[in-house]
């Protein structure tokens, strides 16, 4: 037993928890320091190029050539939009000799709809969106889409990111009668939740919904393992046990906040039919209690078909509201769990960044969740610009200046370019916290217009970007591209989730398999896929072979994994086939001669070489134009951005 849990023991918690100091070198790790303020290196490049320019000069690195503009392009298209560009916008960039004519294609991309669609997926990732409970019975969270669209739209407006994070935390606070700020609140309900049946622990459940409010702050806004904290304090970091608690406090008055969806008319014939149907699972489980061991199983199994029939809940908005009549006190739970409560806990955030001895909050503090994102939004926090700025920049770069992005603790990896890393978060606070003016920087830059070639022996891994970092498709941007190609995506934006048709030997190992109940108009199976429904317990097979998160926890970066399955699913897998057949039957529009020409500057953003020309010719006088099509949907130049 450890000397705290000795006093725990002994009912002295409060005396355990007194003395939690940081000592200087805690507070000298690079990410805790306050932002440094680099000049730009001499030499008269953009800042970014002269940053990286400085670092290759260091480690005896030169920069590549400029990549082609057919390269270009569909880099900068997919890096902002998701989406590849047309062979008519391809072929108006080649012939455009303007200076002007790549800023000028830069900035029509950020004015697009599709920029808000693309970025929003990759803060999906971040909160662990999803659209159903997870666990055994994955209830579904019909409105969940809601959120979606938020965020799709609050980056369309480029929305100061202070504010963003502010709404999300504190939406209901800020205006608890403003339907837009319940649904930016909605953020705080995004985690799985466990609906057990039967008698429930009131006390593990309030502290599982706590922990998974407070953890995902750590994960998105801070770039901490704030959850290592949970049970003893951080092995690495300085963040005690109690800090955990004290950030937990914030939401202490936090409840689930259900809005209805439904007519007066809608609740009453749900009333029916579940009552209908909870009256005969009363009456089996009478039988069950009274029937011989002998029959015992049949009727169990009669149970288990009944109680998947009983009715989804109605529509209902989750989102949150403060209730300060239920307040309860946080206190520190000893090896996190809630059998064991030791010193109670006011709010106060992380300990490593205020100063020496600094009291707690307080307990009783009105709008606590707004306070709480006032301060990690304060300019001179010195994680939250750090960690957006790292975000972007990886989106762009294939790997952030930080390479772990939900983690700038000792674990984690240094900044690459600290001195880089510090501006362009100086730059962005200074900027009003707004995001399309970073990206225009970024893609604007020398270094992200490089061409691609393999890395340096001095640098493998390229981290110091004498190269352009090849990337491949995410599982969203493949499929996109593929429905682009062929002509058939629909562009509609916003709405519910859509369902799409899965095999159904997977759709029945769902808990409830008419959960998986697929979208009637076939045209939305078109859709983006971030309008796709995501559902925890069941992933496309398509998106999950290439590494689409599985929402449980917060998703820091992408993997890109090369297995066998991959090259199966692209060969036979329904996304692929479908797409190839589809892509053939535009291509089949055309007069034979242009086909070719025409697949490839669909498919790769370029026309074929004359190698490539004539192996598609020699492959079309012997085989379909399907399996042309479905040749380059598998092929490198489709599935990586050069």
């Amino acid at each position: 037993m450890t000397f705290r849990l000795f006093l725990a023991a002994l009912g002295l918690a409060a005396l355990a928890y007194a003395a939690d100091g940081y000592s200087p070198a805690e507070r000298k790790h690079w990410s805790l320091r306050p932002r440094a303020n680099p000049a730009v290196p001499p030499g008269g490049a953009q800042p970014i190029d002269a940053f990286v320019r400085d670092k290759l000069k260091e480690q005896g690195l030169t920069p590549a050539p400029p990549a082609s503009r057919h390269t270009l392009i569909r880099r900068v298209y997919l890096d902002l939009t998701g989406l590849p560009p047309t062979p008519e916008a391809v072929r108006a960039f080649v012939a455009d000799k303007s200076p002007q004519a790549y800023e000028q294609l830069v900035d029509r991309l950020l004015a697009a709809p599709a920029y808000a669609e693309r970025q929003a997926r990759q803060w999906l990732d971040v909160v662990r969106f999803a659209e159903s409970d997870g666990f055994e019975y994955d209830t579904h969270r019909s409105e969940a889409w809601q959120y979606r669209d938020y965020v799709i739209r609050s980056f369309a407006e480029d929305k100061p990111y202070d504010r963003f994070v502010t709404e999300q935390l504190a939406g209901d606070e800020i205006d608890p009668e403003n339907r837009e700020m319940l649904v930016a609140a909605s953020f705080n309900r995004l985690g799985p939740y466990r609906r057990n049946a039967g008698n429930q622990d009131k006390a593990y459940i309030r502290n599982e919904i706590l922990t998974e409010m407070t953890n995902v702050v750590g994960s998105a806004f801070l770039g901490v393992t704030l959850g290592c904290a949970r049970c003893h304090d951080h092995k690495f970091d300085p963040i005690r046990h109690t800090d955990y608690y004290r950030m937990q406090s914030f939401f202490a008055t936090t409840e689930h906040y259900d809005i209805p969806m439904s007519t007066e008319a809608e609740k009453a014939d749900w009333k029916a039919r579940t009552a209908a149907v909870n009256k005969e699972l009363a009456a089996l489980k009478k039988r069950l209690k009274e029937a011989a061991p002998a029959d015992k199983a049949a009727i169990e199994q009669i149970i288990g078909v009944k109680e998947k029939q009983v009715p989804e809940p109605l529509p209902e908005l989750k989102s949150v509201r403060d209730e300060p009549k239920l307040y309860q006190p946080v206190h520190v739970l000893l090896r996190g769990s809630s059998d064991a409560p030791a010193a109670k806990m006011g709010m106060r955030p992380l300990g490593v960044l205020l100063p020496d001895d600094a009291p707690e909050w307080g307990e009783a503090i009105e709008k606590p969740r707004l306070k709480l994102a006032q301060w990690i939004v304060d300019p001179a926090n010195p994680l939250t610009a750090r960690v957006l700025v790292n975000r972007l920049w990886m989106g762009h770069f294939g790997a952030g200046i930080v390479a772990t992005p939900n983690d700038f603790g000792r674990m984690g990896a240094r900044p690459t370019h600290p001195e880089l890393l510090d501006w362009l978060a100086n730059e962005f606070v200074a900027g009003g916290f707004r995001m399309k003016p970073l990206h225009r920087m970024m893609v604007l830059s020398s270094t992200y217009q490089q061409a691609y070639a393999p890395p340096n022996e001095k640098d493998p891994r390229n981290r110091f970007l004498s190269t352009y970092s090849r990337r491949r498709l995410q599982a969203e941007e493949m499929r996109d591209a593929m429905l682009a190609a062929a002509g058939v995506l629909n562009d509609k934006r916003g709405g519910p989730g859509v369902i799409t048709p899965i095999e159904p030997e997977l759709v029945n190992l769902l808990y409830k398999p008419d959960q998986w109940a697929v979208t009637p108009d076939a045209a939305e199976h078109n859709r983006r896929s971030i309008y796709l429904f995501q559902k925890r317990n069941m992933r496309m097979p398509f998106m999950e072979v290439f590494d689409s998160p599985d929402t449980l926890l917060s998703c820091a970066r992408r993997e890109s994994s090369t297995h066998a399955p991959q090259a199966l699913e692209l060969l036979n897998g329904a996304v692929t086939r479908q797409a190839s057949v589809e892509l053939a039957a535009r291509l089949e529009k055309e007069e034979p001669a242009k086909r070719i020409e025409l697949a490839f500057e669909l498919v790769f953003g370029r026309p074929p070489v004359a190698k490539e020309r004539e192996a598609s010719r020699r492959f079309l006088a012997t085989s379909p134009l399907r399996e042309f099509t479905l040749a380059l949907f598998a092929a490198n130049d489709f599935l990586y951005v050069p």
